[in-house]
């Protein structure tokens, strides 16, 4: 699934155990519509929600088949709502055990862009604050923090306590972007795919990587009422 290149150097996708695989998907496509070469740590708490939401597993023998699979797959649970091979080179995507600490991520001298964590569950947000670092994912967000990389935390959970607040604030103060999955509707949302891209949109926005996931805001009212963002099928 991975290509050995000297230049490379791609955004490092996380994927916590929170519920919002589509999120995930929906980014991973995104980059790899705009051309990004990503590095992918799927958490072992996640491939429980992935096996859930999508009824398919996610193996490390069988990764490069199984993201696929999940990129195919639309928000509302058809199989091949978008055609992988329509711009979405997967053999752009190197995946990572999640329990491997040796791992090019681990290192603040591995090259990378930046890093997201979509969706990004309260465990994973506590682990990242706290620098744990008790697998690859929260290693690798540690090392994006130290570094000065930019690192954005797609936060999939309400309601939220106290603590996890405070856990919020302290990532906030160490440079990350905390991002709430919260779809918005005035961009004209049709169909689940569309809040689902509006998330996944906004959190590339925080990253800078350009995409045409979902309609602007434009400063006109009403502009939101008779479109959608033409993001349920593949896309451009």
């Amino acid at each position: 699934m991975s290509e050995t290149r000297t230049d490379r150097r791609p955004w490092l996708v996380g994927v916590s155990g929170a519920s919002g695989t589509p999120y995930a998907a929906a980014v991973i496509r995104a980059l790899l519509h705009a051309g990004e070469d990503v590095d992918l740590v799927v958490s072992r708490a996640s491939r429980l929600t992935i096996l859930d939401e999508t009824g398919h597993p996610f193996r490390d023998a069988h990764a490069d088949a199984d993201l696929r699979r999940w990129l195919a797959r639309g928000a509302d649970g058809t199989p091949d709502a978008f055609d992988v091979d329509a711009g979405a080179d997967t053999s752009r995507v190197r995946h990572w055990v999640p329990g491997d600490l040796a791992a090019g991520p681990s290192s603040g001298s591995y090259p990378v862009q930046g890093m997201l964590i979509v969706p990004a569950s309260t465990a994973c947000v506590a682990g990242v604050a706290l620098g744990l670092s008790k697998d690859l994912l929260q290693r690798a967000a540690s090392v994006t923090l130290k570094e000065r990389r930019p690192l954005v935390v797609a936060l999939r959970e309400t309601p939220l306590t106290g603590q996890t607040l405070r856990h919020l604030v302290t990532l906030d103060e160490a440079g990350a972007v905390v991002l709430p999955a919260s779809p918005a509707f005035y961009a004209g949302a049709r169909h689940i795919q569309d809040l689902v891209d509006f998330v996944a949109g906004r959190a590339l926005d925080a990253a800078g990587v350009p995409h045409k996931l979902y309609h602007r805001w434009e400063g006109e009212l009403g502009q939101g009422a008779g479109q959608g963002s033409g993001a349920t099928g593949p896309m451009p």
